[in-house]
């Protein structure tokens, strides 16, 4: 296989033509025409641009061909409801329609079902969303997408949960150059406070046995959530210092904790 050459759906991406602005305004005047020949010079012409899109879903472990094929069919109803008197780059257009329809897409063919009145629901609440966000250049609340849909704050709530997808307790949220931290890691269990207790007595008589500096680090990393690199920037010393400073104080508190 040569470098860069990447088949998908039996298309070599490496050969797929790119239109320049005013072609692409060309073709549209033609198909608007009546000349369907355009339309496929269009889809063949904006192919990359789907490739560019699936890149955002390649976490999540589905076939690339069947995303670029549902991708596709994206593309094609945006070329087909594209308006041309609008002063808007087709691209612009095209990419949160194509994105939606893969979205559509994985919430369809998620493992876990969710009723077909709770998806109508979801599905409106997120077009709705998108509208509003145009109009208005910002974030709707719930409260604004409800009232649009007629339907309760709870209810939009209740939807738009049941059609996110599963996260593995397992799966890493962040990472920076030292131990990941998952998803695990931020659940918090309310009951059993008298244990909760008893642990930060511990951790209390642990960070009291640290030096100023590595109360410092531990603290700005793990309860203000800080990178090793802004801790570094903020007291100013290397990242690496602060990492070896991060893992001794670790290793002096883990001897009164456990």
């Amino acid at each position: 296989m040569s470098r860069n050459k990447v088949e998908i759906c039996g298309v070599e991406t490496s050969t797929l033509p790119v239109l320049t602005n005013e072609e692409m305004r060309k073709l549209f005047r033609e198909l608007q025409s009546g000349d369907e020949s355009a339309r496929e010079k269009l889809i063949n012409g904006n192919l990359r641009l789907v490739l560019s899109v699936i890149q955002r879903f390649n976490n999540r472990g589905e076939c690339v061909d069947d995303l670029f094929q549902v991708g596709c069919i994206g593309l094609m109803k945006a070329i087909d409801n594209f308006d041309l008197s609008q002063n808007v780059k087709f691209s612009t257009y095209a990419v949160p329609m194509i994105v939606g329809e893969i979205r559509r897409y994985l919430r369809d063919n998620t493992p876990i079902r969710v009723s077909r009145s709770l998806r109508d629901i979801a599905y409106k609440a997120l077009q709705v969303r998108d509208q509003l966000t145009n109009k208005h250049s910002r974030e709707p609340s719930i409260q604004e997408i409800a009232d649009v849909l007629g339907v309760s704050p709870e209810e939009v709530l209740y939807a738009l949960d049941a059609i996110q997808d599963p996260v593995s307790l397992f799966e890493p949220i962040y990472q920076d150059g030292g131990d990941p931290i998952y998803v695990m890691d931020q659940i918090r269990d309310e009951r059993h406070r008298e244990v909760h207790w008893v642990e930060e007595i511990a951790l209390h008589e642990a960070m009291s046995r640290l030096s100023k500096r590595e109360q410092l680090i531990v603290s700005m990393r793990f309860f203000e959530g800080k990178t090793q690199m802004e801790v570094a920037e903020e007291i100013g010393i290397s990242q690496a210092q602060v990492s070896r400073l991060e893992k001794a104080a670790i290793a002096q508190m883990q001897k009164y904790v456990n």
